[in-house]
């Protein structure tokens, strides 16, 4: 299981500054102009659906007012709160996406048939690194082995 955790943490080094980028981006485009539309539509201090979505398509065509307004003393506080929102469910959604893609099993991406899935020199406790039938660069089945010393050969012998 820590293979998983280390390997979303690796990811999430290098993705991190995308992700981030891509809130601000959301932040600006979505939030402001929806946190003017909230403001203007209040009625009775209860909302009106109409004028919010027409405040809305108001506000998300002027966008550099709605964010130049969303940041004012009046609206600065709705802006925060519905950042705020936003951050928790953005952030919901990029640990979903990354545990969806986290590796099923620790030899995954790991070409078959090589040695790379062994570390520390651990295959030599079977195999051996000087002498032997040759299996891959480096490993050697030892012939003076006990046990079971036959090899299967896959592929084309190339002998003229």
């Amino acid at each position: 299981m820590s293979y998983k955790i280390k390997e979303l943490l690796e990811k999430l080094k290098k993705q991190l500054p995308i992700y981030i980028v891509i809130w601000v981006f959301l932040v600006l485009i979505i939030v402001c102009p929806i946190t003017i539309a909230y403001q203007n539509s209040l009625v009775d201090g209860s909302l009106d659906l109409t004028m919010f979505f027409s405040k809305c398509t108001e506000s998300a065509s002027d966008i550099g007012n709605s964010i130049k307004n969303s940041f004012s003393k009046d609206y600065i506080a709705n802006t925060i709160s519905l950042t705020l929102k936003f951050t928790i469910v953005y952030v919901i959604i990029v640990v979903f996406g990354f545990i969806k893609n986290a590796k099923n099993t620790e030899y995954k991406d790991i070409e078959h048939g090589s040695s790379d899935w062994s570390k520390g020199g651990e295959q030599y406790k079977i195999l051996s690194n000087k002498k032997g039938i040759i299996l891959a660069e480096n490993n050697y089945l030892p012939l003076d082995k006990r046990g079971n010393v036959n090899v299967l050969i896959v592929g084309r012998i190339w002998c003229w």
